[in-house]
């Protein structure tokens, strides 16, 4: 066949072709490219066509895609839709009326690509794939350090830091390491000073569950590095999202530099502390250490060197010595020169107990030493007396007795003190203290307190006497008594008298009652009556002569104004009608109305 011939056929089939075409009719098949679903939800997945021209022989299929395909479902003709036999989703699948396939509790295992596939006779077959697209977020991943011992600075190969675990998510996740919260780079030659290992393990539910372990070579700046991992997934919506691990540290061996030696007490040093020196290197482990005190070996434990209740000879310097074989060349010492800060015992001078007479002087001194410029002071009870230590008191009076202290101190050093006491008894006649007025109670008795001072204690006498009770201080007694009041009582008082070998002392004790309220006769709760001076009863008996004498002048106002009203309001009641009252009868009305009151009108 020549060229001319052969051009003629090619475009005589061309012809044929489009005229087929035409004839035949088209069909088109819309679905989703992409559907996504968590695992264990329902999907949905929609097909819908359009056939030209339209046909009633119309079937429409469902596909997945395992390598070839194979049918799951279809719908013939006018008939309904059916799910076939023997496929992953025979039991778990429906037909929907509008072509629709429904996957119930959906599996990683369904993620497939799904064809529906329509063919409507004459006008032809077509189909159109939709991706169906699963996921499940991982467990949270779990960071571990391996069990083997700790890691040395220095080593020509890496060593594992940690294992980081993440299971069952879908799809694939990814582990990414950091580092002092920075992402270490993603690295798998382990020819590399770090680097990952990780691994895959696709479980039988579809899920899968990842590993990495991360190697490294640290340097000494990594004794206190944190590690964590971090699982990065995939959700639906083109989501990324990330779970933290837990964080880890690494036991880091490497070599000393330094030696620190400290003292750790946080005040001045004072006889009697307890002191804790501690010794330690930048290094680790720590090394052994080794303490002296003035050259000579003192023994000490894991590098603290302790001295119970510390003494003024414990002073002196204190040396810490270590040697660390992977650094030899270093200088791994330290030194503390310990200060013991102290205060002799204060000496009292005279130091035995002081007894004088009333009126007489006495005085004492304080001397001490300690080991930085101190105070001395005397002191009774918060009051500071004196402060050279010389304590002089002229003219002793009873208030002086008692006990006194000399305290010495280290004001820069709290804490650092001693003291000493001394007691001071001042004998002489008894003085009672000026006495108070006392009140008859309502059970008619009344108690007084008589308050002496003198030494010897003195001896109470009551007169009249009643219940006594007695209370002793230093150089002072009180006395208590109770007794019923008398008439006599009430007039004379009653006398306490205080008496010991150097005199006697006495004073009267005035005792009242209250005034009754509502009685104009007042009674001792005892039932004696207690007799007014006669000028108060003419008092009285003048109050009630002068209140008679008001009521009678109220009583002739009251009468009168009745009168006037009578005259003023009442007048026509009272006349003759068209004649006049005579004066004298006037008279005699007036004077009748006095005599008899106001009388009742009548009109």
């Amino acid at each position: 066949m020549d060229g001319k011939a052969f051009g003629r056929t090619s475009l005589l089939c061309t012809l044929l072709l489009g005229a087929l075409r035409v004839c035949s009719g088209t069909v088109t098949v819309t679905v989703s490219p992409k559907v996504e679903v968590l695992k264990g939800e329902t999907v949905k997945l929609p097909c819908s066509y359009t056939v030209s021209p339209p046909s009633n022989n119309v079937v429409v299929e469902w596909y997945i895609e395992q390598g070839t395909r194979k049918r799951v479902a279809f719908h013939s003709g006018n008939g309904n839709g059916r799910i076939d036999e023997g496929t992953p989703l025979t039991h778990r699948s429906t037909f929907e009326e509008d072509f629709t396939l429904k996957i119930l509790s959906v599996q990683p295992s369904d993620e497939l690509v799904f064809y529906c596939q329509v063919t409507a006779g004459p006008a032809g077959v077509s189909d159109a794939s939709t991706m169906l697209k699963v996921f499940f977020p991982p467990e949270k991943p779990q960071l571990t350090r391996p069990s083997s011992q700790a890691i040395s600075v220095g080593q020509t190969t890496s060593s594992q830091i940690g294992s980081c675990l993440s299971m069952n998510g879908h799809p694939q996740p990814r582990i990414i390491w950091f580092k002092n919260d920075q992402p270490l780079p993603e690295v798998k030659d382990v020819k590399a000073n770090t680097y990952m290992i990780p691994s895959v393990v696709k479980e039988a539910s579809g899920l899968y569950t990842i590993k990495s372990d991360l190697y490294m070579q640290p340097t000494k700046e990594d004794k206190d590095s944190v590690f964590q991992c971090i699982v990065e997934y995939s959700m639906p919506g083109d989501q990324v999202k990330q779970e933290k691990s837990n964080t880890i540290t690494i036991n880091l061996y490497y070599p000393s530099e330094k030696a620190t030696f400290s003292l750790l007490n946080t005040t001045p040093v004072k006889e009697g502390d307890n002191v804790t020196m501690k010794c330690e290197t930048d290094g680790n482990p720590q090394p052994v250490f080794e303490f002296t005190k003035n050259k000579a070996p003192v023994p000490g434990e894991s590098g603290f060197l302790r001295i119970p209740s510390v003494k003024r000879t414990d002073a002196g310097l204190y040396t810490c010595t270590a040697m660390d074989f992977d650094n030899l060349d270093a200088d791994l010492s330290g030194s503390i020169n310990l200060t013991i800060q102290y205060i002799d015992p204060v000496n009292v001078t005279p130091a035995e107990p002081q007894v004088v007479m009333l009126g007489d002087k006495v005085e004492w001194q304080c001397k001490t030493k300690a080991s930085a410029p101190h105070t001395v002071q005397w002191k009774k009870g918060s009051e500071v007396l004196s402060q050279d230590g010389t304590l002089s008191i002229h003219a002793v009076t009873y208030d002086k007795a008692g006990v006194y202290r000399c305290v010495g101190a280290v004001p820069s050093v709290p804490g650092l003190t001693a003291h000493a006491k001394v007691n001071l008894t001042v004998k002489g006649k008894p003085m009672i203290e000026p006495p108070e007025a006392a009140e008859v109670g309502k059970d008619g008795a009344v108690t007084l307190k008589c308050v002496a001072d003198g030494f010897p204690l003195p001896q109470f006498t009551w007169k009249p006497s009643g219940k006594e009770s007695v209370q002793v201080e230093t150089n002072s007694a009180t006395s208590t008594v109770t007794l019923q009041a008398t008439p006599e009582i009430l007039r004379d008082g009653v006398t306490c008298e205080v008496s010991n070998e150097f005199g006697k002392d006495s004073q009267v004790f005035k005792v009242t009652q209250k005034e009754a309220d509502n009685s104009a006769d007042r009674v001792l709760l005892t039932g004696n009556p207690v007799f007014e001076p006669a000028e108060h009863k003419q008092a009285g008996s003048g109050g009630v002569v002068v209140a008679v004498v008001v009521c009678v002048l109220l009583l002739l106002l009251l009468v009168a104004l009745i009168y006037f009203l009578s005259k003023t309001k009442r007048l026509p009641c009272s006349k003759k009608k068209g004649k006049d009252v005579p004066e004298s009868e006037k008279v005699n009305n007036e004077t009748s109305l006095i005599q008899k009151g106001p009388a009742t009108e009548q009109c």
